[in-house]
């Protein structure tokens, strides 16, 4: 009776919200207990879905939850149906880097923790300085699953970011069976992927695979420029009584064509949801980069300068734009067994990135002063990691008692510099392709090299009381980063800092508790602190910026820092899981840059320079429900429901003028977000079809300027033919991402105090309606 109870109320409860969130359909202005080891990764399509057991809000995905999704889609993009995550992209896989989000309970996803298989994967930043990104890390049909804390990662994950949660990636083992793997990707745009992997099978304990991917598309707006991921991933695994050894390779080599920010005024020009850029219309950049001010003379504008098409300034659109990465990551871990009480974890990693951004800046003269001038020029922000670090950790069971420590330290050897690049005037007529690495620059703005060094180190005990029905996890964590940056010598346009900022703490306490009230429900309750690292260049952070303004800042910034309370109940029976968790965070010395001085005073005095200043704090509260029936083997309903209001607690000086963000709503932030998704697998059949409602997000600080909720739907369905031929297994697999083309304002990214006429390029558009046609073959 109780459990039938339980399942109607949460059921009556979902059924009537979703339908009506998802009526809501407006887009308009608004005024773990212990760390998930490598060689556990195998076993999460085993666990609970919603983390039962654990003393903090866990969530797990697994392979299944990808089928109502294209092949290849980035397994960030999988956890959009869980509560409370917010993630965006403008394209359909989610691997677009420059319009890829995540927010969190008001944190964005440089404020959380990522690894691939223990491995720190850095801030997720787009700017890179510490990390890449899960798709050039792990190609998504190799990932076995993730795990997500939403709120307090656990002790001994390897980040200095996790301020509001972390999330850990896991690849997939080698098969036990000799055999290979096939798939071929057909879609909307010219999408072509093709995936190969090939497993040796098990040889007295090793066991191995090589794979790689190629993936080729076009983008959804004219001009229609092309990306490209070449992708390469090897696992080797030898288990031997006692332990396991693992070796895991990537290298990954993206060029990715970015789209065009949008604005509000624009789209009230007409420009449209399908707006991008000039390209291949060379005389229409042209004409318009000659209304820039560098060719306005007295307030006049030079005779060349043209908008056309509801264009009225040079930053509505650009020629074209491009990011370029490469990435090669390795790592090697053991895991053994000594006694049947304890356990020993070691691993070491090594991870070299480079990458451009490049962006055709109007204004920017290439050629100037002589014959061959033009208006544009090539600006390209280059980024450069050499990071080695290592990790281990010791399990011991004694009286009772699970013991863990660990270690972590790593060292990062960084560089970014900014550099124009002279258009020749000879292409005046027929531009130059943008896909390719630039060197020689014309005009240096600056360079800067960064080591980074993180020490982090971490103990936890875990036991139980009362006839094991209460669990206890308690710990703490010790943190340490410095940061050191200096400027390269020579002759650089606006060069930046030398200096030095460390982040760190002594002790950090984490608490968890758990309850568990009979075979089915548990509680939970848990607490933690956490600091996060300052930024390197790659992100912007606040050692880039002039030597004066550091000499004003230094010894006065604080590290950002967060403190965590959440606690919840969960009920889970072989119909039906479901959860509800409740939390309160408080998020201290959130860090912008600005000038807090009249423009008259501005530079005069140490205090009146642009630099990051503490803002302030901001307070969260909110709750997260999960709903899963499974009232048949063949069936699956999955609903999530979230509710958040996250505000800034104070006002802030820029530009002489308070800017009156107390108790206003955090950026990017919804406030409600419900999801749901329904599964039907039957004999070689399954059909899913997955909705998800976004509400209400500003972009500005004094949320004068958002945007309404929207819903959109994911579709997807296929067939296995089973054995046939030469292969084990033939599937065939058709994916509708936006089923019902419902455009709206994806990533938002740009943000400002306020934009009262809509001029803020503020977001990506969401891409339109697209199909996706893939065969997958086992052999």
């Amino acid at each position: 009776m109780q459990k039938n109870l339980l399942a109607a109320a949460v059921a009556i409860v979902l059924a009537s919200v979703v339908p009506a969130a998802f009526a809501n359909d407006v887009d308009q202005p608004a005024a773990d207990a212990a760390t998930a080891k490598p060689d556990t990764a195998k076993n999460l399509e085993g666990v609970s879905v919603i983390g039962q057991g654990e003393t903090r809000q866990v969530q797990r995905v697994t392979p299944a939850d990808t089928t109502v999704l294209p092949a290849g889609t980035s397994i960030q993009k999988v956890l959009n149906r869980m509560p409370g995550v917010n993630v965006q992209s403008n394209d359909a896989f989610g691997a677009n880097e420059e319009s890829q989000t995540i927010s969190l309970r008001g944190f964005n996803g440089q404020r959380l923790g990522y690894t691939l298989d223990g491995v720190p994967l850095g801030d997720n930043a787009y700017g890179n300085y510490n990390g890449l990104n899960i798709s050039r890390a792990l190609i998504s049909e190799n990932a076995v699953g993730a795990e997500l804390a939403e709120g307090i990662g656990s002790l001994g994950i390897a980040s200095t970011s996790n301020l509001g949660g972390a999330i850990q990636y896991f690849s997939a083992d080698p098969e036990a069976k000799f055999g290979g793997r096939f798939g071929q990707t057909f879609g909307s745009d010219q999408n072509r992927r093709t995936y190969l992997r090939l497993d040796t099978g098990d040889y007295h304990g090793f066991s191995m695979y090589l794979s790689g991917i190629r993936a080729t598309a076009d983008m959804w707006a004219p001009p229609s420029s092309p990306t490209t991921t070449k992708q390469f991933n090897a696992k080797a695994v030898y288990q031997f009584d006692g332990g396991r050894i693992t070796a895991f390779a990537d290298t990954s080599r993206t060029s990715q064509a970015d789209y065009a920010y949008l604005s509000k005024s624009g789209m009230g020009r007409g420009l449209g949801w399908d707006w991008n850029l000039y390209a291949p219309d060379w005389k229409r950049a042209l004409a318009a980069a000659y209304c820039s001010p560098a060719y306005t003379i007295k307030g006049a504008k030079d005779a060349r300068c043209g908008f056309s098409g509801g264009v009225d300034n040079i930053d509505d659109a650009y020629y074209q734009s491009r990011a370029l990465r490469r990435d090669d990551l390795y790592y090697l871990a053991g895991d053994f067994n000594p006694s049947e009480s304890v356990t020993l974890h070691g691993q070491v990693y090594h991870h070299e990135n480079a990458g451009q951004g490049h962006w055709w800046s109007p204004g920017q003269k290439s050629n100037p002063g002589t014959a061959q001038e033009l208006p544009i020029s090539i600006r390209s922000t280059n980024y450069k990691i050499n990071r080695t670090g290592a990790i281990a950790s010791l399990g011991w069971d004694i009286g009772g008692h699970h013991l863990e420590g660990g270690v972590w330290y790593e060292q990062n050897h960084h560089n970014v510099e900014r550099n124009f690049y002279y258009i020749p005037y000879t292409i005046s007529t027929s531009p130059i392709n943008d896909d390719t690495y630039l060197s020689n620059p014309n005009r240096r703005l600056f360079s800067q090299a960064y080591v980074i060094t993180t020490r982090q180190a971490y103990v936890q005990d875990s036991f139980k009381l009362f006839d094991d029905k209460l669990s206890v996890d308690v710990g703490v964590k010790s943190p340490h980063t410095t940061m050191t940056a200096k400027q390269a010598t020579g002759n650089f346009e606006a060069p930046v800092a030398n200096g030095t900022l460390k982040a760190d703490k002594n002790l950090l306490p984490q608490i968890g508790l758990g309850y568990k009230i009979d075979a089915n429900q548990e509680l939970f309750l848990s607490y933690a602190k956490n600091i996060a690292a300052f930024q390197g260049g790659g992100a912007s952070g606040p050692l880039l910026v002039t030597q004066s303004s550091f000499n004003a800042t230094q010894g006065n910034l604080k590290p950002e820092q967060s403190r965590t309370i959440e606690g919840g109940y969960r009920y889970v029976e072989r119909e039906f899981e479901a959860s509800a968790a409740l939390y309160d965070v408080k998020f201290d010395n959130r860090l912008l840059s600005l000038n807090p001085c009249p423009s008259i005073q501005q530079g005069t005095t140490p205090a009146c320079t642009t630099r990051f200043y503490n803002v302030g704090s901001v307070s969260s509260k909110g709750a997260e429900f999960t709903f899963i029936w499974k009232p048949f083997e063949h069936f699956q309903w999955y609903n999530s429901a979230s509710f958040n209001r996250s505000t800034y607690d104070n006002d802030y000086v820029q530009n002489g003028i308070t800017v009156p963000t107390k108790g206003k709503v955090t950026v990017d932030t919804p406030k409600r977000m419900f999801a749901s998704e329904i599964s039907w697998v039957y004999g070689p059949w399954n059909v899913s079809l997955r909705g998800k409602y976004t509400g209400t997000r500003y972009y500005t600080y004094t949320n004068d300027q958002g945007f309404g909720g929207y819903t959109s739907f994911d579709f997807g369905a296929g067939y296995d033919f089973g054995a046939a031929w030469f292969a084990q297994d033939i599937r065939l697999s058709l994916n509708v991402t936006n089923l019902t083309d419902k455009r709206y304002a994806s990533n938002l990214t740009a943000f400002a105090n306020t934009d009262p006429n809509g001029r803020q390029l503020a977001f990506h558009a969401s891409a339109p309606r697209q199909s996706f046609l893939t065969l997958d073959v086992k052999f």
